[in-house]
């Protein structure tokens, strides 16, 4: 499997919806896999196609509890709330704790193209939150209140410029 470059805070793919699959072939497992291989790498607990540039609708996750893959998900229902601290591959060195629902019931393709239907709660609930918002061009800074996100808006900025030098270094 190859390793992806990760899209980083600021770039435009990551504001943008993306699409369905029609199906779950070759080319669309090849991703999962090298999603997969990507955010173990990086290191990452979960990653959306949208982070490595593919405006596709396919998410990856793995914890201590749980891993796997969805194509085309969709949450269908949801219960509690639940704080917790989030960070995002897309925006490396910031944390901020966001509430999500504690329990979900999400469908979707699994990497062989079956329909899978099941529900979880707590760590993967949220993995799988936080990653089909990435599908839909929202990004976790965006559920933070007004005071945190303008606080993580200008840290971003600054991590932002660190980021575009190291491009420059290589």
């Amino acid at each position: 499997m190859a390793i992806l470059p990760i899209r980083l805070y600021g770039d435009p793919v990551l504001r943008t919806r993306a699409a369905e699959l029609d199906e779950v072939d070759r080319k669309a497992r090849r991703l999962m896999g090298n999603m997969t291989d990507t955010m173990k790498q990086a290191p990452g607990i979960g990653l959306a196609a949208p982070q490595v540039g593919v405006l596709k609708r396919i998410i990856v996750w793995e914890n201590d509890l749980e891993k796997g893959s969805l194509a085309n998900p969709v949450i269908l229902d949801r219960e509690g709330q639940v704080e917790g601290d989030e960070g995002c591959l897309s925006m490396p060195g910031i944390t901020y704790p966001v509430v999500r629902s504690e329990w979900i019931l999400v469908q979707g393709f699994d990497d062989s193209g079956e329909p899978v239907k099941f529900e979880t709660r707590d760590l993967t609930a949220r993995i799988i939150q936080h990653e089909i918002d990435h599908l839909d061009g929202i990004l976790f800074i965006d559920h933070l209140p007004p005071e945190l996100r303008s606080e993580a808006l200008g840290v971003l900025r600054d991590l932002s410029e660190t980021w575009e030098q190291q491009e420059v270094a290589r």
